[in-house]
């Protein structure tokens, strides 16, 4: 079956820099666009970063752009967010996601907190 497993979360200092990974299994990886979403309690899930099945499309959410990077590596079935110049406001779950023809599939989420 799908599994998509975050890591890499954990408490930062604001201006500091941490990366996050998510393994994913159970279907053909390198075929697939692949996208990072960010979630605090009481608001809407938001699209951070998405890249296409081969690497070499990206997009941002205007809120990170020229902060985070979003990465992939076929071989490893591992899609990665570098995230530098964290900002108190950029505390959130991330969760990576996959979207399967017509089925969205989910990480368990990895906590960022950004704080001094």
């Amino acid at each position: 079956q799908v599994q998509l497993v975050e890591s890499g979360g954990g408490l930062v200092q604001p201006g500091g820099s941490l990366s996050l990974s998510c393994a994913a299994s159970g279907f053909t990886f390198s075929s697939y666009a692949m996208n990072w979403y960010r979630q605090t309690p009481g608001k809407a899930r938001e699209l951070v970063a998405t890249i296409n099945n081969i690497g070499d499309i990206k997009s941002y959410a205007g809120f990170v752009k020229g902060r985070f990077t979003i990465s992939r590596d076929n071989a490893k079935n591992t899609v990665y967010l570098q995230m530098k110049s964290l900002k108190p406001e950029d505390t959130a779950k991330y969760s990576c996601n996959a979207q399967l023809t017509s089925t969205n599939y989910w990480g368990q989420g990895t906590q960022v907190t950004v704080s001094s």
